[in-house]
């Protein structure tokens, strides 16, 4: 048999190979460490081979400790079992049932069109308009969902700018003959000199007012360069949109999945840690969210074509005209979606309502509404799932007393914001169980003392002052996420990198916190994150598209997390000096209070 046969067949059970085999490659782990150090390692090793590598459904992999830690005698099943549902994903749950009910009643495709109509159609305005609107989306929806809605708008945008898809394509690959063009009336450059009005892609090949006077037909080459241009800006409106909501989904901590695995971690190995709240997190990565958002639509509008002098200067030309035909298209499809009902508005109330209570509970700024309760009895996830829980009976039509006395009225059933059926499939309870697997893995690594030995044998990295520490954590796990999914790797690393900073006496959210933001830039490959899979899906874009723009939208992610941990996320957090709350590996030492300042190399303290 040839080889090329036997390696096909090897790759269609591949999976299977790898569930048969991982168990036994890790096995020696088991006779090597002490005992429970190694069995733990074993299965940190399994779940991490197998989430990414998918040999396994991601929530099923997420469903091995309830196997084995038990049966391995590493964390009884009654500690394990309750790490599947704790406070941290209710309140990812409500995240998610409030964003089902936005999509419900249509809210976040009114929120887009307005915010498209307010910035414009000129490419680079039209750009950051789909940026800002992705990324707002995605901090109360999910990256996949607003990615799925914004790409039919773009799509429809762009065929307005440009005209069909597949037209401009053959223009770029192989552009026609002029004079054969002019014969068989095909040429979309023909310029009329009759006062007809010109199709959309006419007016766009236009160069200006006088294009009339200079030629009457464009070369061959003019039209390729022409159309290759308006390709570039198309590419660029494409992959704009699900870095975008990937970028947004890291300002809230609703937003994405590693954020909530930061928190629940936090409160597993630092019970006593406070500072990381619905608010807190807000006023750190909204404003890191909005530098990077701005850095990313500067590259991309310059990459694809958008940053021109018709940026700044107004020109009535024929461009313009095409510009003002897809301004009125989206103020049209606005105005087919009618006045705000008395649904979308109640659902709008509820968003604002959810946002404000999350954010005021404790700001750790100023003082939160949460004084009014008993202390550390109401957190984030209360406030959550007493939001949605209104939604469940509160009614999606205008109550009427009339209707009461009325006999002649008709009888409709009583239907509310949301109903269940909904809510329960528009969950994804794969990623509920995805975060209840990390919970898990993290309270394993903590009793086994895996991330205390892990720590232990941290020595290389010793040697990197914690500035520097903070780029290469972020760099190496945007890399490694490229692969792997965000969950999985932040569940993977989260604790090492604990633990790590304990060792060097540094403020552990120094570098907790832009591991978990870095986890969210993924932007290389399309099987990255599923919103690069849905643009990529689209068939519009290569793989070396979204490697070029990719790997400098990782860089300026590194810059803008590094700069904001070293300036606002210092004075927030106080990450200067190393906390009370932050229990050392030697507990019989005492709890020094170290300056970043004063621990250039990071094997001083060790």
């Amino acid at each position: 048999m040839k080889l090329s046969v036997v390696s096909k067949k090897l790759w269609c059970v591949h999976k299977q190979l790898l569930l048969l085999l991982a168990p036994l490659v890790f096995l020696p782990l088991l006779f090597t460490l002490p005992e429970k150090e190694g069995k733990c390692l074993y299965v940190v090793l399994l779940m991490a081979t197998f989430w990414c590598t998918e040999a396994l459904p991601l929530a099923v992999t997420a469903m091995l400790p309830v196997c084995l830690f038990p049966t391995l005698g590493i964390l009884p099943a009654k500690k394990v079992c309750p790490q599947y549902f704790i406070e941290t994903n209710f309140l990812f749950l409500s995240g998610l049932v409030m964003a089902s009910s936005i999509e419900e009643w249509g809210l976040h495709q009114r929120i887009a069109l307005k915010v498209l109509s307010i910035v414009g159609v000129k490419p680079a305005w039209l750009i950051l308009g789909m940026m800002l609107t992705s990324s707002f989306l995605s901090m109360w929806l999910s990256n996949t969902a607003t990615t799925a809605m914004m790409l039919p708008i773009a799509n429809a945008i762009l065929e307005s700018l440009f005209g069909d898809l597949e037209t401009l394509k053959q223009k770029c690959q192989s552009p026609e003959d002029p004079e054969s063009a002019l014969i068989n009336g095909q040429s979309s450059m023909k310029l009329h000199s009759l006062p007809s009005v010109p199709s959309e892609k006419q007016i766009l090949s236009m160069d200006g007012p006088d294009v009339l006077e200079q030629t009457d037909l464009r070369t061959a080459e003019e039209t390729r360069s022409e159309a290759q241009y308006q390709m570039k800006v198309w590419k660029g409106f494409l992959i704009c949109i699900p870095y975008a909501a990937s970028i947004g989904g890291t300002a809230t901590l609703t937003g994405t999945a590693p954020n909530l695995i930061l928190i629940g971690q936090l409160k597993s190995y630092f019970p006593d840690c406070d500072l990381i709240n619905f608010g807190s997190w807000f006023a750190f990565a909204f404003p890191l969210m909005l530098l990077f958002l701005f850095l990313g639509w500067l590259w991309i509008a310059f990459l694809y074509g958008g940053l021109n002098s018709r940026l700044c200067f107004k020109k009535h030309d024929s461009r313009a005209q095409a510009e003002a035909k897809a301004q009125a298209l989206i103020i049209e499809d606005y105005r087919k979606l009618g006045p705000i009902n008395f649904a979308e508005g109640a659902i709008a109330f509820f968003f604002v309502l959810f946002a404000v209570l999350l954010f005021t509970r404790d700001p750790k700024f100023v003082t939160g509404w949460s004084v009014f309760f008993k202390k550390g009895y109401v957190s984030d996830a209360v406030t959550g799932v007493i939001i949605v829980s209104i939604l469940f009976f509160f009614p999606s039509q205008k109550p009427s007393l009339r209707w009461w006395f009325d006999p002649q009225a008709a009888n409709t059933p009583y239907v509310p914001l949301l109903s269940w059926k909904k809510a329960q499939d528009s969950v994804p309870w794969n990623i509920i169980m995805l975060l209840g697997g990390g919970f898990a893995m993290a309270k394993a690594c903590e009793e086994s003392g895996l991330a205390s030995w892990i720590g232990a044998h941290l020595q290389p990295l010793a040697e990197v002052p914690p500035a520097a520490a903070v780029m290469l954590i972020t760099a190496f796990l945007a890399c490694f996420t490229e692969f792997a999914s965000n969950t999985a790797t932040i569940i993977i690393f989260l604790p090492v990198i604990a633990e790590l900073a304990m060792r060097v006496s540094v403020n552990p959210l120094y570098f907790m916190i832009p591991a978990t933001v870095g986890c969210s830039y993924a932007f290389m490959l399309p099987v990255s994150t599923p919103p690069n899979s849905i643009a990529f899906a689209s068939g519009h874009l290569m793989v070396k598209d979204m490697v070029k723009t990719g790997f400098v939208m990782n860089i300026l992610g590194i810059l803008s997390v590094s700069l904001a941990m070293n300036t606002w996320g210092v004075a927030m957090f106080n990450l200067h000096s190393y906390p009370e709350w932050a229990h050392p590996i030697n507990h019989t030492a005492a709890i020094a209070l170290v300056p970043l300042s004063s621990v250039p190399p990071l094997n001083a303290t060790l």
